[in-house]
């Protein structure tokens, strides 16, 4: 038997491993069998390659043997096995350069060369977080000496042939004590081995056997050919990844080859989850690595705007040990993600008219983010919308919008508001309703936001008729005799409230209307930054009067005669604010004001 030292950088780096990287001591159990499933897949290739080599193949799995009395679990294979000088070049110098080298090695792995998933080093330290001792017994495939392998983790280890070892590696794990507070397991407990392995490495596509009985299910859906797996399997595969007990409203299963292999097997659901629209709510996909379970939700394959979508991404070439942070960044990540981005878009795309309709109603709202946060597919996300118009209660997508515009529309006309009745009521659109200029009606908070950002459609401006001028074709090229000294002394009324009062070209029954400049925040969005705590300076708006009304056309004309009425300008202003659904900022003036006026008139 001989005693050996650990590098000193492998020391660290176990230290590493136990105490920073995983955070989940259940996590030992999935390195254990993704090794062991590697060695059996190792095995399988290399008996294909070498006619020579001795082997049987006849019954590859992985074992789970736990001793209560013992306190011990034994994790076996019948794989490719490992030399002695693997044994101790595998674990005891795995970060020969440190660190950094291990990090550059992580990067380069390959299937063929240094892929640690199967080797045992990075993965195997964890087993030190559940064991204060454990001995590893292997034997390579076609060697006749077998090596047995033991250290406590704390700075030494001892190695030593055996001659009577089995084919393939035995890890024995002596057990800690069981510790509920510190999420430490009863490791011996098969119904405990059972939960991890349905958890973590149920797709394995070896048999993991507990007592005999394979315990996973070895169905990886996502790694078979669509042709071969049925519309039941996969409605039950998505209720198992998604906890939704409806059956999902399309599937997607696409494998991608060439530089960075992966599979994945997507879902549309039918129904929106109750916190699809809360802050602290989960999203992302399984993340799989060779079958082996790396993360629940994996953000970084899909943006918060497709957080709906379920399902599972299996990369081929990623190490088992990586982390939310190192997705993030990883470039290999960023172009899967790309992808499937574009194929859920495109899945969106061709679904018939009614799971269109079904998906629109359930994830429209949350689809529309996408125009903020995505402007790589903008143009898609554009193509793939549907809007409530003043046309009638059919949706419309901007594409119809812009074939049935009348001649002489340039620009796509929309109005947001809290509700669609108070955009239908709205004196804003008069005169488009004059012209038969179809608007369209934008009710979600998110509209607010994504119109300031999205400005025109195919070349086409897409224009609020709320803000700014409005140029329908026919506008007044002078301002109507008596008006301009009128609106003078009207803007200085009502200085506090309004930054200019002008004369309207969007009013054709209402006497007032209340905009704002182009680039002024609605005043919806406004109170939506003020409630999210943001300090904003007051924003004042423009009053547009209609030059046609009798209500205004009076009030210019007792102006002239002398009479400057400041109280029946603010009573003008104030009804205005209400005909858009506004709030008034002293609505116990407003009312005794107009209380007055109303008791005159009788």
């Amino acid at each position: 038997m001989e005693t050996l030292e650990f590098q000193a950088e492998t020391r660290q780096l176990m230290q590493l491993m136990i105490h920073s990287i995983y955070s989940n001591k259940d996590i030992f159990l999935r390195e254990l069998i993704s090794n062991g499933s590697d060695a059996l897949d190792k095995l399988r290739i290399e008996s294909l390659v070498d006619s020579d080599l001795d082997v049987d193949r006849s019954d590859l799995h992985v074992a789970l043997t736990p001793d209560a009395d013992a306190r011990t679990l034994t994790v076996s294979d019948n794989g490719i096995g490992m030399t002695r000088d693997e044994v101790v070049s595998l674990i005891g110098t795995i970060a020969k350069s440190g660190t950094a080298e291990l990090l550059r090695t992580l990067r380069e792995a390959s299937a063929e060369s240094a892929d640690l998933i199967g080797q045992f080093g990075v993965g195997f330290y964890s087993s030190f977080m559940v064991a204060d001792r454990v001995t590893l017994v292997t034997r390579k495939a076609g060697e006749s000496t077998g090596t047995r392998w033991e250290s406590t983790g704390e700075g030494t280890y001892t190695i030593d042939d055996v001659d009577d070892a089995p084919q393939g590696t035995a890890v024995t794990l002596h057990l800690k004590p069981a510790d509920a507070e510190d999420q430490l397991h009863d490791y011996a407990d098969p119904a405990v081995l059972t939960s991890i392995v349905k958890k973590y490495s149920d797709f394995i596509a070896w048999p993991i056997r507990l007592d005999g009985t394979a315990i996973n299910s070895q169905k990886a859906l996502w790694a078979r050919p669509r042709s071969e797996v049925t519309a039941e399997e996969y409605n039950e595969f998505y209720k198992h990844v998604s906890h939704d007990w409806t059956d999902p409203l399309e599937t997607i299963h696409m494998k991608a080859e060439g530089t960075f292999e992966y599979d994945a097997l997507l879902f549309l659901p039918s129904r929106a989850p109750f916190d699809l629209y809360s802050r602290d709510a989960q999203r992302g996909v399984q993340l799989y690595v060779k079958r082996v379970f790396i993360m629940a939700d994996c953000e970084a394959l899909v943006p918060s705007y497709l957080r709906f979508v379920k399902g599972v991404v299996d990369a081929a070439d990623l190490s088992l040990n990586v982390s939310r942070e190192i997705l993030q960044q990883d470039r290999q990540i960023q172009a899967v993600r790309r992808r499937l981005v574009r194929k859920v878009l495109g899945t969106i795309k061709e679904l018939p008219a009614e799971k269109y309709a079904t998906f629109w109603a359930e994830f429209g709202r949350a689809l529309k983010e996408g125009l903020i946060e995505d402007a790589a597919n903008r143009e898609i996300i554009l193509d793939l919308l549907s809007f409530s118009s003043t046309r009638g209660s059919e949706l419309t997508t901007l594409r119809e919008y812009v074939e049935r515009r009348p001649e002489g529309q340039t620009e796509i006309y929309y109005l947001t508001g809290d509700s669609r009745a108070t955009i239908e009521n709205s004196p804003h659109l008069e005169a488009f309703r004059a012209k038969g200029y179809e608007v369209l009606v934008l009710t979600d908070p998110v509209d607010e936001v994504w119109v300031d950002q999205v400005t025109e459609y195919d070349g086409i401006p897409l224009k609020s008729v709320a803000k700014g001028q409005v140029d329908l074709g026919d506008t007044a090229a002078e301002t109507p005799a008596g008006f301009e000294d009128f609106l003078t002394w009207m803007s200085g009324a009502l200085a506090e409230s309004v930054k200019e009062v002008r004369l309207s070209t969007r009013l054709v029954d209402s006497p007032a209307c209340v905009v704002g400049d182009a680039d002024d925040l609605t005043p919806t969005l406004e109170k939506m930054f003020r409630a999210m705590g943001q300090p904003l300076p007051s924003v004042k708006r423009i009053l547009e009067l209609n030059p046609s009304h009798p209500l205004v056309t009076g009030l210019r004309d007792a102006f002239a005669a002398g009479t400057q009425d400041a109280e029946a300008a603010e009573l003008l202003y104030g009804m205005a604010l209400l005909a858009e659904g506004g709030e008034l900022a002293d609505p116990a003036r407003f009312s005794r004001l107009l209380a007055e006026r109303l008791t005159k008139t009788l």
